[in-house]
């Protein structure tokens, strides 16, 4: 895997973990579940040994790059970088494809999300084998995740026939269903969850982006020529705010043909809520995610989140999300962590930035 790079989408907030997630520190800079980790930090440390630091490329925000750099101190300081504002994951990968082509002309990206939890790391490895394999060969790879429940949070992957050992045809993206379909998905057993990890060649899918989005493509030529004439900072300042804001997956994989798919089941989480967050914590007797010295009397099943100088007791209660983090206080029912955004886009109306 000599020629294998690790770009590592670091360019999300997270607004679901409010007040614990901002735009100063947000989800991926956390740790979620109580392991002493960032979710960044934890994705860069899955990924070795087979991809050293050296060969990491994280691509984050202004506002976040020194804090990405603190949280990764193993992680060259010029493979963090930093985008002007953002544009979606389309010109985050376009981008991190220039300079992975800049280092190695045949140069293999395993694209991850910065803030996703995987229980095996050793199935994770041989998935991740398999599907750099392929696409050393010239494939565009994702892999898709073998549903356990009929989940309408995650848009899903049809796969059709095995064409190695692992590795499936993807048939087509599908949008994120309802219930009624989310349940024959799941009955079918071919439908995989869309887990927004990609493999390919720098080269296969700068060729795709010019193909799909030729507007895209000739924003990143720009910013290629200025890398390599040692010109990029400016021209970047200028360009990238120009380029179309859009999804890998709407932009490219979509109408992309010939796409595989290496279904995996290496536990698998997006952690996407507190209640997620809930699962993956250690837990007490009574099935409370708190800290040692918090006093839960009578209650269970809730999960709290809290400065280490601050005592939290709970009294009759279960069920509950309960994050302090100082300057904003959350609480809510479990089932109803989903509504966080909603506090968001509620602060945002009342211009209360101060709090995101």
């Amino acid at each position: 895997m000599e020629n294998t790079y690790a770009v590592i989408m670091a360019g999300g907030v997270g607004s679901r973990f409010w007040p614990a997630s901002t735009s100063q520190s947000p989800k991926q800079l956390l740790d979620l579940t109580g392991s002493g980790k960032t979710m960044i930090a934890a994705t860069v440390e899955r990924l070795a040994p087979h991809i050293p630091p050296k060969r990491v490329i994280v691509v984050t925000g202004r506002i976040t790059q020194k804090a990405v750099q603190d949280a990764l101190p193993h992680v060259p300081k010029e493979n963090i970088l930093a985008e002007p504002m953002g544009r979606n994951t389309a010109p985050c990968i376009g981008w991190a494809a220039v300079h992975v082509r800049h280092r190695c002309k045949n140069g293999v990206m395993a694209v991850m999300p910065s803030d996703h939890l995987v229980a095996n790391k050793d199935a994770f490895h041989a998935s991740a084998r398999l599907a750099i394999s392929a696409a050393q060969k010239g494939s565009l790879v994702t892999f898709g995740v073998r549903p356990n429940a009929p989940e309408t949070g995650f848009g899903y992957i049809e796969t059709g026939d095995e064409v190695s050992l692992g590795v499936n045809q993807a048939i087509r993206f599908v949008e994120k269903p309802n219930l009624e379909k989310a349940k024959e998905y799941l009955k079918a057993g071919n439908f995989m969850w869309n887990s927004g990890m990609f493999f390919f060649t720098a080269e296969k899918i700068l060729s795709e982006i010019e193909k799909q989005m030729p507007d895209l493509k000739a924003g990143l030529d720009k910013i290629e020529g200025a890398l390599q004439s040692g010109n990029e900072s400016a021209v970047l300042e200028q360009v990238f705010p120009t380029l179309p804001s859009e999804s890998i997956d709407y932009g490219i994989m979509e109408n992309a043909g010939g796409i595989l798919c290496v279904p995996v089941d290496f536990g698998w989480s997006d952690l996407g809520s507190w209640a997620a967050a809930f699962e993956l914590s250690t837990k007490d007797g009574n099935n409370n995610a708190i800290s040692a010295d918090a006093v839960a009397i009578d209650s269970k099943k809730c999960l709290v989140r809290a400065p280490k100088d601050k005592l939290v007791a709970l009294v009759g209660v279960e069920d509950l999300v309960i994050v302090d983090t100082g300057t904003a206080l959350l609480i809510c029912k479990k089932d109803q962590d989903q509504h966080v955004k909603k506090v968001v886009e509620t602060l945002k109306a009342k211009g209360r930035t101060d709090l995101l």
